[in-house]
C-alpha cells in the first residue's frame, strides 16, 4: 500500500479503536459516516456493548475476524500498545485521527509493513477524494 487513496479503496473492515456510542463524539460521527459509505466499522471499546449496531471489542485482539484498518481516536500517550495489537494482528494501515501522533510506534508499524497515517482525518480524506459523498 503506497498511498491514501490505496487505503480507502482496498480496505473494508475498520476497527474504531475509543469509537464511542454518544453521537456528539468526533469517533461516532466519523465511524458513522465510514459505515454509511460502505466500510464495515468493528468498535473497539471496553466500556461500549454495540456501537452503531456493531459488537463492540474490549480490544483489537478480541476481533475474531480479519481487520484491514485500525482507526485510533485515543491520545497519543494509549497508542503503543494499539499499534503493537495491530502488528499481531496482521493489519495493513493504522490511522490515526486528528492530534494522535506516536512516532515510536509509527516506525514499529512500518517495520512490520504496516502503512501508517498520522494526525489526520480519514472522514475528510475520504471526502475529498469522494465528491459524491456528502454526509
Amino acid at each position: 500500500m503506497d498511498s491514501i487513496d490505496e487505503i480507502l479503496t482496498d480496505n473494508v473492515n475498520v476497527a474504531v479503536v475509543g469509537l464511542s456510542s454518544n453521537p456528539e463524539r468526533e469517533s461516532y460521527r466519523v465511524a458513522k459516516y465510514l459505515q454509511d459509505v460502505g466500510y464495515r466499522i468493528l468498535p473497539v471499546n471496553p466500556t461500549e456493548q454495540k456501537v452503531l449496531g456493531e459488537k463492540s471489542y474490549s480490544d483489537l485482539m478480541s476481533i475474531p475476524e480479519s481487520v484491514d484498518l485500525v482507526d485510533i481516536f485515543r491520545r497519543s500517550e494509549f497508542v503503543g500498545p494499539i499499534v503493537d495489537d495491530a502488528i499481531r494482528k496482521g493489519v495493513k494501515c493504522i490511522w490515526m485521527q486528528d492530534g494522535v501522533v506516536d512516532e515510536i510506534a509509527a516506525t514499529r508499524a512500518r517495520s512490520a509493513g504496516i502503512f501508517v497515517v498520522m494526525d489526520n482525518c480519514i472522514l475528510r480524506e475520504h471526502k475529498r477524494r469522494n465528491k459524491d459523498y456528502d454526509a
